[in-house]
């Protein structure tokens, strides 16, 4: 393809010209030094076990925590229906790759890093995996792996597919670029009609396209049965508080939490605030500006061993969990323009959901959640304190709302289902992409 031509050689310029602070920034940064090596294709160490005769090489691809989370039941069904198979998984990030291996250790026999979309690179990978079938989660399109697998007739699958009003904008701009770029896909799997449409607006063959619905739904009920041990002893909150969870946040918004929290803790006996910041590096920083507006925080990478009002969960994995122990939750993301994250770990909990109006990563699950009561919207700092002030005064108001919402999610289950269907079809019919 032509514009592979061109895309490959302002990469090989770009990589030219930025090599010498490539290289110093993987030298000295120790996230960078650790996996590069293996994105570039080298020490990959012995390949998966070879799959016994007739069971499939499954790779199933997810950019990061959010779409590792919505692999979840996915990875497992697999695992069911080819126990005999070689699973590998892989994420693009250091955060997603930490992730996968703590959730889906027991299924998936090899995790590997995402390589870099350089063409020697992605044929290193590639010819070491060697797969049946490579499966993208949600997101995570690179020109070259997805050409070199069409090239190799690997059939390739879009699972959960989506396309914001954003992208399609970015999309449409290029639209000769990713037309060949998506239809190096046999099937993909969309959430919604809407998602569907665009992609079909965008020039994608009509017949690769197929509606199942959102992997999320089923991955947050899996997700509602791991308590990871904890209770709120474990964390050092009071048994009698009342619990606020902010989660998933990003700067800008830790302000205006810990302001509405000291408003809170005028009129709420008992509140007790649980901030997760979405990078949980940032957990000092946070700790200290709790403690400069004179609020007593405490980290719970520190074993939890501490005591305050505040709580900085700077840990991975528990989230989920944590969100089970509260009252209501705050989705973080969405007062500021990061596209918010997952209403529904909190949902599946039976726990009222605010959130802000940028959702747009979660646009669809965001207006099911309103339309049936489970979840508010806020604005600003003005309007977050004022729901918050309506739900902890009135217990019966945050039952309902949190019912509202696991009712929602048990309506929707039934996707991954749909989903390993589509995958057994496709192997089955020795589909070559």
């Amino acid at each position: 393809m032509v514009s592979i031509f061109f895309y490959n050689l302002f990469l090989t310029v770009g990589v030219i010209v930025f090599a010498p602070l490539l290289f110093v920034k993987v030298i000295l940064t120790a996230k960078y030094r650790s996996r590069s090596g293996k994105r570039l294709g080298f020490a990959l160490g012995e390949r998966p076990g070879g799959s016994e005769s007739g069971w499939p090489r499954i790779w199933v691809h997810a950019l990061s925590v959010g779409e590792v989370a919505s692999s979840r039941n996915l990875v497992q069904e697999l695992r069911q229906s080819y126990p005999w198979g070689v699973i590998i998984f892989s994420s693009a990030t250091r955060a997603g790759d930490s992730f996968s291996r703590s959730i889906l250790r027991e299924h998936v026999d090899c995790f590997v890093p995402f390589p870099f979309d350089l063409l020697w690179s992605v044929k290193r990978l590639i010819s070491w995996v060697k797969p049946d079938l490579f499966v993208l989660v949600e997101t995570d399109f690179w020109p070259n792996f997805l050409t070199e697998l069409k090239r190799r007739g690997i059939p390739c699958l879009l699972v959960n597919g989506r396309v914001s009003e954003e992208s399609l904008l970015r999309y449409r701009k290029f639209r000769w670029f990713f037309r060949q770029l998506f239809n190096c896909f046999q099937s993909l799997a969309m959430q919604t009609e809407q998602d569907a449409d665009s992609m079909r607006r965008l020039g994608v063959d009509p017949e690769r396209l197929v509606v199942l619905g959102n992997l999320k739904y089923d991955a947050a009920l899996s997700g509602s049965c791991v308590t990871e041990g904890l209770d709120r002893a474990a964390l050092q909150i009071p048994e009698q508080a009342l619990v606020w969870v902010a989660g998933s946040t990003h700067p800008g918004e830790e302000e205006i939490i810990f302001n509405v929290f000291q408003q809170l803790v005028q009129t709420v006996v008992n509140l007790f605030l649980v901030v997760a910041p979405r990078n949980v590096e940032r957990g000092a920083e946070l700790a200290a500006m709790a403690d400069r507006r004179g609020l007593s925080a405490f980290l719970r990478s520190h074993g939890g061993a501490g005591k305050g009002s505040v709580l900085i969960l700077d840990t991975l994995g528990e989230l989920s969990a944590v969100y089970g122990l509260c009252d209501v939750a705050f989705i973080g993301g969405s007062l500021v323009p990061e596209r918010g994250h997952n209403p529904l770990e909190p949902a599946v909990h039976g726990k009222p959901v605010l959130f802000g109006p940028c959702m747009e990563d979660f646009a669809e699950i965001s207006r099911d959640l309103l339309a049936v009561g489970g979840a508010r919207q806020v604005h600003g700092e003005e309007e977050l304190c004022g729901e918050l002030s309506l739900l902890f005064a009135d217990s019966a108001m945050r039952e309902r709302a949190g019912r509202q919402a696991r009712q929602l999610i048990a309506a929707k289950r039934g996707v991954t289902e749909a989903h390993v269907a589509l995958i057994r079809g496709m192997l089955a019919r020795g589909e070559r992409g």
